[in-house]
């Protein structure tokens, strides 16, 4: 009995080593002639020890001296670098097999707590021992209802870590985590359960799940890095941006950022990039951890994992030092390695043909395969020759949307450029398009669920999807479109906004959602769902309801929100007509802009422009429509550098339109041609009426047919019309062409809008000429595009 008190004893402080290896140090063990067994396996120093004593005790070993052996075996490979050389040693040593049958013969004896702990470790120590796991987990099975929940969660990742989810085994620990929820207050366990039952549950469910984490995350520390990892694991399973959660999950990341490790980094931002969930903070800091890390890693295994990670965020000369490295061990990578390293450099924008022609030949799954092509296609002087295009078509039937428009735009891309090989290949890549069609249309039209073909859709881009699927896809939007909810609005008008597609249809059902469910929808999502009626101009039915809860929902969040999605959301308002006072003054503040600029830094040059852009065009919109709001315009010097850099010439449709304006109007000097207004809109022509509908000249500026004028600079803010003869009026003439309008219907969209009603604010009377007018067959003739024009400026087709 002794004995076996101090066995327990010593198994408890065994545990508390792996908890507390510091805490560790401070006891001290007297020595004695006859140690027991476990305090001897404490003492032992590395595995041949530990085996040593195996070996010589081998036919008294108990249930807990085992669980013993086990443990501390675990501890060493845990302490090692080189993991897997290490547990080879292990699983090979001959006494390892002894404590194998030790356990299978002892397992009925072990407790709940020592059965799970040995079949934890042999699955991480020893993956060949099938017999002893199969043997572990039918005795867990049977014990299972009894099982407390810490021993539960354990258990689930011991089959999660056999791919065992969808398993009877996993459905059982679902019933058991479902009917215990109300009572777990270990948020540590629930995480672990959540990721190992996430494939089986429901959604309500799911949804009870998020609510009890929520109830429980301020019960942990805020070091659990770990138990924050997992939640946000759990949501990527389940498809679900919750980001109330997120938002929680990623202050325990950044709180711990120095003590996070290249593999904790890498998941993190690869699940933020499932879930669309994007932090500027994390980014930031985790970058400049990453960075560090570069001289570190000299080994494939290591490096690939960090130019995943690192490559896409990194600045050119992260970018720089990991292409070196790259280089120096390209030869070294397999596979796998070769592969992510490939999806990596696509969103870098940057290749390497070595790497692409060597596995792109032995790739047999859909999307490496289309990831190689993609790469290879951009590549220069590339070729897709037979075997190439056999290989693509033999695995087409596998294809998802998203592979299908990879290929497709490969192929494109060398048909347009491939002008030298118009040959036998050229007409079999043109066979191919039309077998990605078909595929295309018939995964469409067979899609029943809107979720599982949301993940198909939401990285679409390209002109193939736009031309071949976009008509399809709508029309499989709205046969769904009863299933769009909290959930997944934000994403459904993400990706409308994306297309240029205009359907009232879906519109309304968004706009429906979000006055429905309000209460569930999170103001980081706002923006997306605001998007697209701002860029298609459009009012829902319920428009008041609709824009007043976004708004209200935006008022009562915007200290948590990032200022560059400030800066869109106020944008994407006024392009409406709708200026929030509190968001607005939220923006023009000197700490605000202070904050933004140091955040345009860490972005690329398209994106730090276009914010530039949105904060110029919202400055000068509160400026023209909210001048009560007393916002000073303070974007002269920026627009003077862009517009002197943008000065270019005239397309051919402005220069027909310029040349009949003179004939019209009655010389070159009685119209101006790339007009700048007061806030610096250009404008492509104007010309002045006196109040008798008479053109009146300006002066010399001849400028040559396709070239615009010089500007000369000054200050550009006070209104036109004050300048005018009394009773003339200033007329902006614009031409339209395919980008102003909606995809699939001649609807002006919302940027096109805005600048009409600035426009007329300014002092003008604007007159768009849209290019399906100008290029119809109705204005032919040159006659016809004359009285076209002097029945928009004079109301009269002759003068």
């Amino acid at each position: 009995m002794k004995n076996y008190l101090l066995d327990s004893l010593f198994i408890n402080m065994l545990r508390l080593r792996a908890i507390c290896p510091f805490s560790w140090r401070v006891f001290q063990f007297r020595t004695c002639s006859c140690k027991p067994l476990i305090s001897q396996m404490i003492t032992c120093t590395d595995e041949e020890q530990v085996f040593d004593l195996i070996e010589k005790n081998k036919a008294i070993l108990s249930e807990k001296q085992v669980e013993c052996a086990f443990n501390i075996l675990w501890q060493f490979q845990k302490q090692k670098t080189s993991f897997l050389k290490n547990v080879d040693c292990i699983r090979d040593h001959p006494q390892f097999l002894t404590l194998h049958n030790l356990a299978t013969s002892q397992m009925e004896f072990m407790n709940d707590d020592t059965l799970v702990n040995v079949l934890y470790i042999t699955q991480q120590c020893a993956t060949e021992a099938h017999d002893l796991v199969a043997a572990l987990v039918i005795e867990a099975w049977r014990r299972l209802e009894r099982f407390d929940i810490n021993v539960l969660s354990k258990f689930s990742s011991c089959l999660a870590k056999q791919n065992l989810y969808f398993s009877p085994l996993m459905g059982k620990i679902a019933d058991i985590v479902h009917r215990n929820l109300e009572t777990i207050e270990d948020l540590r366990s629930l995480s672990v359960l959540m990721v190992s039952i996430s494939s089986l549950i429901s959604q309500r469910f799911q949804e009870q799940l998020v609510n009890k984490t929520e109830n429980l995350f301020d019960t942990i520390d805020s070091s659990q890095v770990n138990v924050a990892r997992r939640i946000v694991q759990f949501l990527r399973n389940i498809k679900y941006s919750y980001y109330p959660l997120l938002e929680r999950c990623n202050k325990v990341f950044l709180s711990n950022m120095n003590h996070l490790d290249l593999d904790s980094i890498s998941k993190i931002l690869s699940l933020y990039h499932s879930l669309q969930f994007h932090s500027f903070e994390f980014v930031k800091t985790a970058k400049k951890r990453l960075a560090e890390m570069i001289p570190l890693f000299d080994h494939p295994d290591g490096f690939v994992k960090l130019f995943v990670a690192l490559g896409p965020i990194a600045g050119p000369e992260e970018k720089k030092q990991l292409k070196s490295t790259l280089l120096l061990m390209s030869e070294e990578l397999t596979r796998q390695q070769a592969l992510a390293v490939m999806g990596a450099m696509e969103e870098m924008e940057s290749r390497n043909s070595h790497l692409i022609k060597k596995y792109l030949k032995i790739s047999v799954i859909p999307s490496e395969i289309s990831i190689l092509v993609y790469a290879l296609s951009i590549l220069p002087s590339s070729h897709l020759d037979e075997v190439g295009i056999s290989r693509i078509e033999a695995i087409l039937p596998q294809c998802d949307l998203n592979d299908l428009n990879g290929f497709a735009t490969s192929v494109l891309r060398w048909i347009h450029y491939d002008r030298k090989c118009l040959d036998n290949t050229t007409g079999k890549q043109l066979k191919l398009l039309q077998k990605l069609d078909h595929f295309g249309l018939q995964r469409l039209r067979k899609c029943n669920n809107l979720n599982l073909l949301w993940e198909e859709l939401k990285s679409l881009k390209g002109d193939w999807f736009a031309e071949s699927l976009l008509e399809e896809t709508a029309g499989t939007l709205h046969r769904l479109m009863e299933e769009i909810n909290y959930k997944n609005v934000a994403e459904i008008a993400s990706f409308i906004s994306r297309t240029n597609y205009f359907s009232t249809l879906l519109l309304d059902r968004i706009a429906s959602v979000v006055v429905q469910q309000s209460q569930k929808i999170h103001p980081y999502v706002i923006l997306d769902i605001i998007l697209p009626f701002s860029i298609f101009n459009y009012d829902p039915p319920q428009n008041d309801e609709f824009f007043r809860i976004c708004i209200q929902y935006l008022n009562s969040y915007l200290s948590g929100l990032d200022p560059l999605m400030l800066v869109f959301l106020g944008y994407s308002l006024a392009t409406l007509g709708y200026f929030p006072e509190d968001l607005l003054k939220a923006i023009f503040n000197i700490k605000f802009l202070a904050k933004m600029d140091s955040q345009l830094e860490f972005l690329c040059s398209s994106l730090n422009m276009k914010v530039q852009f949105r904060l110029m065009e919202l400055n000068r919109a509160v400026c023209l429509e909210c001048p009560e709001y007393q916002i000073p315009w303070f974007h002269d010097r920026f627009c003077q550098q862009q517009y002197n850099k943008d000065f270019g010439s005239m397309n051919g449709a402005q220069q027909q339109i310029y040349k009949m304006l003179a004939e019209v109007l009655g010389g070159t000097n009685c119209v101006k041609a790339s007009v700048l207004t007061p806030y610096y809109h250009r404008i492509d022509f104007e010309c002045i009426l006196d109040k008798r509908k008479k053109a009146l000249p300006y002066g010399s500026h001849n400028i040559t047919l396709g070239k615009l004028p010089e500007t000369h600079w000054e200050s550009h803010t006070q209104i036109t019309g004050s300048r005018l003869p009394p009773g003339a009026e200033r007329i902006a003439l614009e031409f339209l062409d395919s980008r102003a309008f909606c995809r699939n219907i001649p609807h002006l969209k919302g940027k096109s809008a805005m600048k009409k009603r600035q426009l007329e604010i300014l002092g003008y009377r604007v007159i768009q000429i849209p290019h399906f007018e100008w290029n119809s067959m109705a204005l032919s003739t040159k006659e016809a595009r004359m009285d076209y024009l002097r029945e928009r400026i004079f109301g009269k087709s002759k003068s």
